[in-house]
């Protein structure tokens, strides 16, 4: 959906979890992550007997977990192995399994921003950021097409961000035709503080789903206690 310079942002720091270091595979237990580790390091998949011997675990409780992981969407069913009698269903990761092991996209990204500031200088940067988050707005917001009233655009888009890692919600601010939005995290912080002109990409986005400029009424970055963005009528 994204094009190469935004999927690299998009995926930066999501839940937080990424800014810690940490992978989204230590949320599970332990099983599962050495079953899943598994899957990982044999591409062409495995039968619930080879996790078993891997697992030092019975067949059964292998075919628990992985109920519990396909209907997670983490595990997919590929394949049948011929074992010379019954073939043997073998089983491997989906996409968002992949995504649960640690994915290093902040260097990426910050190369990626880092290179064009030095090369075509700050003004140049912002644009480029106003035209991806534009971009990217314009696919999203396909999703809210038959959306008319802005209130409820803003309402949807805050459903929208969360997906994308933020931990947003709509506000009624006093005195304000429309709602804002608030989030209490940035999923582009540590970039953000080092280059802020990454926060154009959001009101960008922002401003092309709603059909209404977005600003910056608070902002984390700058000292802010949430990043507030509030929605005005374009001149």
């Amino acid at each position: 959906m994204l094009c190469e310079l935004c999927r690299q942002l998009a995926v930066l720091d999501l839940t937080g979890l990424r800014s810690l270091g940490l992978a989204m595979i230590t949320l599970l237990g332990l099983r599962q992550q050495q079953l899943l580790t598994l899957l990982l390091e044999n591409k062409e998949g495995l039968t619930v007997e080879e996790l078993s011997k891997g697992l030092g675990i019975t067949d059964n409780a292998v075919r628990q977990h992985l109920t519990a992981l396909e209907r997670d969407g983490m595990v997919v069913k590929g394949e049948t192995q011929s074992t010379g009698g019954r073939p043997e269903q073998l089983f491997g990761l989906t996409a968002a399994g992949h995504e649960l092991f640690p994915r290093h996209y902040s260097w990426f990204a910050e190369l990626l921003i880092s290179s064009l500031l030095e090369e075509q200088g700050t003004e140049a940067l912002r644009k480029r950021l106003e035209g991806l988050g534009k971009a990217v707005g314009r696919q999203v917001g396909t999703r809210i097409a038959g959306v008319k009233d802005r209130a409820e655009r803003i309402r949807a888009l805050s459903g929208i961000m969360r997906e994308l890692g933020y931990q947003s919600g709509s506000v009624d601010p006093a005195n304000e035709k429309l709602p804002a939005i608030e989030a209490t995290n940035c999923v582009f912080h540590s970039l953000a503080q080092r280059y802020p002109e990454v926060c154009y990409f959001d009101l960008a986005l922002m401003s092309e789903i709603v059909g209404r400029n977005a600003i910056h009424d608070e902002c984390m970055v700058r000292g802010g206690n949430v990043c507030r963005f509030k929605f005005k009528e374009r001149p």
